[in-house]
């Protein structure tokens, strides 16, 4: 009997491992062409199923430059409306959804343009002190005119992110591990700048609900998903959607999730981050809306609300 059960056990084990094998096979990247293989997560800490890791864009885009709330009057000078819309979202915006976080006591991260926190030193200094704890996640210069040097090749890639990681380390005590490209414009060779230079994540990855590893030749860089339809600037300018109706895609998107999850507890665990920016959950109705999208999901039992050094921790890439 007991060598039975030593036998079933070994077939159990062996059956496991061939399992884990076969969902962590390798493929080819469809950007870079780089070997990918998935990171297999059974649970997150908890038993949570669901990470969602809220990023928060606090950037800088500089006069006459930047998102346009009314793309009719950009042919002013000036253009009263765009300029009113960009600066109050840095000046009402950044402090507003900091508190809201604070309030919620909900994790976040901070995708920080290297330029923000020397131009506006007093907004970044109330920001950070209502989130102290809040991971940076690099994200260039500047969000408008200082754009990674996609033209110029590896090494001029290369030097662009180290002079923001500098930047960023001398304005806020931190180095950040995690890279987003400015306006979301990398090319194939920013994955391997980005891990040459030390990242070891990236949010530059928009087709996945798990975590993946990338194999650079500078070293691996893991892809944290930041899928496109759940970023709100994207929704909100392009599309039409106001705040209220990000709040019901919100709660929606990350509730199927969970579905999937309680429906097939043998899947593995997914992860989304998604992007939130100050012009749209920075106002009051957004703010609004916002703090009804996390007083739901903190009620979902199988979601864990956390931030991108977090989910990198509990994935055992804590490099």
């Amino acid at each position: 009997m007991k060598a039975m059960r030593a036998l079933i056990a070994i077939l159990c084990v062996l059956g496991l491992l061939g399992s884990t094998t076969a969902s962590a096979q390798t493929s080819k990247d469809w950007i870079t062409g780089l070997p990918r293989e998935p990171i297999p997560v059974k649970a997150w800490p908890g038993g949570k199923k669901v990470a969602v890791a809220f990023v928060f864009y606090v950037e800088v885009w500089g006069h006459g430059q930047g998102p346009n709330f009314r793309p009719d009057m950009t042919a002013r000078n000036p253009d009263v409306v765009d300029e009113a819309f960009r600066q109050y979202a840095i000046e009402w915006g950044v402090p507003r959804v900091g508190r809201l976080f604070r309030d919620q006591a909900v994790p976040l991260s901070i995708a920080l343009n290297a330029q923000f926190p020397e131009q506006n030193a007093g907004i970044w200094k109330q920001f950070r002190a209502l989130v102290p704890k809040a991971p940076i996640v690099a994200h260039g210069l500047n969000n408008s005119t200082d754009l990674l040097p996609l033209s110029q090749g590896l090494e001029a890639q290369k030097a662009y992110i180290k002079r923001t990681l500098d930047m960023l380390q001398q304005s806020t005590g931190e180095r950040p591990k995690g890279w987003s490209s400015p306006s979301v414009y990398p090319d194939a060779a920013t994955f391997t700048a980005t891990a040459a230079e030390g990242l070891t994540y990236s949010l530059d990855g928009m087709d996945s609900d798990v975590l993946s590893r990338l194999v650079t030749p500078a070293g691996p860089l893991v892809l944290i998903p930041y899928p496109a339809p759940t970023v709100d600037m994207g929704q909100y300018l392009s599309r039409l959607k106001e705040p209220v109706d990000l709040e019901r895609f919100w709660i929606d998107y990350v509730g199927e999730l969970a579905r999937e999850a309680a429906a097939d507890p043998a899947r593995p665990a997914t992860v989304v981050a998604i992007g939130i920016h100050p012009f749209v959950v920075g106002t009051p109705g957004g703010a609004a809306s916002f703090r009804r999208v996390l007083e739901a999901l903190k009620k979902q039992p199988l979601v864990w609300l956390t931030d991108t050094n977090e989910v990198m921790k509990a994935a055992g890439e804590n490099r």
